[in-house]
């Protein structure tokens, strides 16, 4: 059997938007993607948000199994080496820490729906999040990941974050 590709994504507390892209992911390949999710260690969070947990439910997909963790569970590697970090907040991109095996990163930002007030408001944004991201994420598992030229690869997955 074929290595899976190992992806990383990265927002604030990991209970919102890096459950929903970690989901979301995995629902589209989990035979070719290996997914895991985290966040700032001041502030990753003790549970998923209940509007994440709606958005999934929402559109037919598995909540991800394990519970919110930290970036330091990844750093140094203990046994995942991510060939793209996948950043979804750009206000915690400067405190990130370098990544072992220096995989390709990116920022694709959406807003913080776990710091919005409104429960309704805060599912409907996570809704939305959610479903741009599998637009996201159906063209990053559509790109030659193999071999191909690791420049190129860079610019495309960063290209990713532009979409509307």
């Amino acid at each position: 059997m074929q290595n899976r590709i190992g992806v990383i994504f990265v927002s604030r507390r990991d209970t919102l938007r890096s459950v929903l892209a970690k989901a979301c992911l995995s629902h589209i390949d989990d035979r070719r993607f290996r997914v895991e999710s985290c966040g700032h260690p001041r502030e990753t969070g003790s549970s998923p948000h209940p509007a994440a947990l709606a958005a999934l439910r929402e559109a037919g997909m598995a909540m991800p199994g394990r519970a919110p963790r930290n970036w330091l569970d990844f750093v140094p590697s203990r046994g995942f080496q991510a060939e793209f970090v996948i950043t979804l907040d750009a206000d915690v991109l400067s405190s990130q820490p370098n990544w072992p095996g220096q995989p390709n990163t990116a920022l694709w930002s959406y807003p913080d729906a776990a710091a919005i007030k409104d429960p309704e408001q805060a599912r409907r944004t996570a809704v939305q999040i959610l479903y741009s991201l599998r637009r996201r994420l159906e063209l990053l598992s559509s790109l030659p990941l193999g071999g191909a030229d690791r420049e190129a690869l860079r610019s495309d997955l960063r290209d990713l974050g532009h979409m509307g």
